[in-house]
Order: C-alpha cells, then sequence, then structure tokens
C-alpha cells in the first residue's frame, strides 16, 4: 500500500486526541515525580536539622547535670572550708551553666528552622502546578 506511512503529528493542532492526552499523561506523571524527589530532599533537610537541635538539647541537659553537681560540690566545700574551695566550684559552675545556655539557644535555634515538618516547598511547587493545569485547562 502506498501512501499508508503514518505521520506523526509535530504541531498540537495537527495531534490527534488520544495522542495529547498521552503527552498530558506523561508529562503530569513526569511532574509528579519532580514534586516527589523536591519533597523528599526537602523532607531529608528538615530531618537532619531536627537531630542536630535533639543532640545539642541532649547536650544541653549534660552540661547542665554537670554545673549542677559543679554546684553542689561547691556548696558542700563551702560548708566544709570556709573560702578558696567553694568559691571555685562556683565558678566552674557559673561557666557550665552559661555553655548549657548557649547549647540550648542554639538547639532551639536548630528546631524551629526544621519546622513545620511538612515539606513547604514541594507543596508550593504542587499548588502552582495545579493553577497552571487550571489555566491551560480553561483556554
Amino acid at each position: 500500500m502506498i501512501g499508508s506511512v503514518r505521520r506523526r503529528p509535530t504541531d498540537a493542532h495537527e495531534a490527534s486526541v488520544g495522542e495529547l492526552v498521552e503527552r498530558a499523561s506523561q508529562q503530569l506523571s513526569e511532574l509528579v515525580r519532580q514534586e516527589m524527589r523536591l519533597a523528599q530532599a526537602e523532607l531529608t533537610r528538615k530531618g537532619k536539622r531536627a537531630g542536630l537541635g535533639g543532640g545539642m538539647f541532649g547536650g544541653a541537659a549534660l552540661v547542665g547535670f554537670v554545673a549542677l553537681q559543679a554546684l553542689v560540690a561547691g556548696a558542700i566545700a563551702a560548708l566544709a572550708l570556709v573560702l578558696p574551695v567553694w568559691a571555685s566550684a562556683l565558678i566552674i559552675g557559673g561557666v557550665l551553666l552559661l555553655v548549657t545556655g548557649v547549647l540550648a539557644l542554639a538547639g532551639r535555634k536548630e528546631l524551629r528552622q526544621a519546622t513545620p515538618v511538612a515539606p513547604q516547598e514541594a507543596i508550593g511547587g504542587v499548588k502552582a502546578d495545579i493553577r497552571e493545569i487550571k489555566e491551560r485547562a480553561h483556554r
């Protein structure tokens, strides 16, 4: 049969409805895959921040516990001796409490940056994609 060679439409005006639906389906599928990769990357980043912030809070708790022990040792030394030992124990305890405060503030900052847990960038991208699809569908 001569002339039965099927041409591939190059223009959207020449494409059949079935071909257009197939292209739209492929594009939508790729778009969803890209948005899922974005969401995964965002959640990974936030998970790392939350872990770091939690670790800093843990470090603050440990240093705070050591500071409390130093303060208790300073109080005991204050009762046992009149000045030199307890004064140095109180100074060390104060320095440890200062370190505790710095670690706690840094941990709080990391945890705040890790929230909200929902992948906001990916959600925003999906919403923008839906708006674009609706606009094009109305044309």
